[in-house]
């Protein structure tokens, strides 16, 4: 079976036309490569581009994020190495979200916790194999550190959504949406399953990766995605982040400019006191940040 490699990112990002408030975070980013040093899983469902970390250093300064948050890619499964000496190596201030199985120790975890991990990724998408029956397990091995479960989900395909996310009493975060497919429309059970949750303050919602639910085979602003970020946003603007996604893996749109995307994010909040919640102030609570 043939690995399909992805599009790598625009190296050249532009500066957004409408300034981020300071102290910005961007809370979805992956790092890939060296692959000679790092390399990816056998059983992985893509080959990313390199993406180094200078790179993303030069993308935050453009963009205007001074705070990130590092996500651990499908491609290295449980090996958190790269993702890992990111928080090593930067000069941002930075947080991670790691992926573990159930056979991680109580050891571990502390160690991951003392270098800056804040949680655990569960991808359902990119990992088949992969079941929500893990996630109580999961929740269970973390609870006590004050973690999160960051979920890579269509979760208009998961039942009982609400019931499940419940019971497994701690916070968790849906990636990019909750990656409903915008064909769906908001009415999707699921959607209104996800609405209601980060409605309760039981959920966050990263409003990322507006490319992975679009219609559009374009450049942004993909403008059917925009009803979702607003029926979040009204739903509760307390639990919504922003993350770039970058450098944007596995996409079937073409490549967009960092600088659209960050553009056609401010486009979904207009007013100061809501972009520094989308921004700023939410990540810091959820992730651990000093508060600026």
């Amino acid at each position: 079976m043939t690995i399909p490699s992805c599009t790598p990112p625009d190296f050249a990002p532009r500066r957004p036309g409408t300034k981020l408030p300071a102290g910005a975070i961007d809370t979805h980013f992956h790092i890939f490569g060296p692959s000679a040093q790092f390399p990816y899983a056998a059983t992985r469902t893509y080959t990313p581009p390199e993406a180094s970390l200078a790179a993303y250093e030069h993308l935050a300064e453009q963009i205007g994020f001074s705070r990130a948050v590092i996500v651990q890619p499908s491609v290295y499964g449980t090996d958190n190495s790269r993702t890992l000496s990111v928080l090593r190596e930067t000069r941002i201030p930075i947080r991670a979200i790691i992926v573990i199985d159930d056979k991680v120790s109580d050891c571990d975890l502390q160690s991951f916790h003392d270098q800056g991990a804040r949680g655990i990724r569960l991808n359902l998408i990119f990992n088949p194999g992969e079941s929500f029956a893990i996630a109580t397990k999961l929740a269970d091995m973390i609870r006590d550190l004050g973690w999160h479960i960051q979920f890579l989900v269509d979760i208009s395909q998961i039942a009982d959504l609400a019931s499940r996310i419940d019971a497994l009493r701690l916070p968790v975060v849906f990636d990019h949406f909750g990656h409903v497919p915008m064909q769906k429309g908001l009415q999707d059970p699921g959607f209104q399953d996800a609405l209601a949750l980060v409605r309760h303050g039981t959920a966050w919602v990263k409003l990322s990766g507006a490319y992975r639910i679009t219609s559009q085979n374009s450049m942004p602003p993909y403008h059917d995605v925009a009803p979702a970020a607003q029926a979040f946003i009204a739903a509760n603007e307390d639990r919504i982040l922003w993350g770039s996604d970058w450098p944007h893996p596995a996409i079937s749109v073409p490549m967009p400019n960092d600088g659209d995307l960050a553009d056609m994010a401010m486009s979904w909040v207009a007013e100061p006191a809501l972009r520094q919640k989308f921004f700023v102030t939410n990540a810091e609570k959820l992730y651990g940040f000093e508060p600026i």
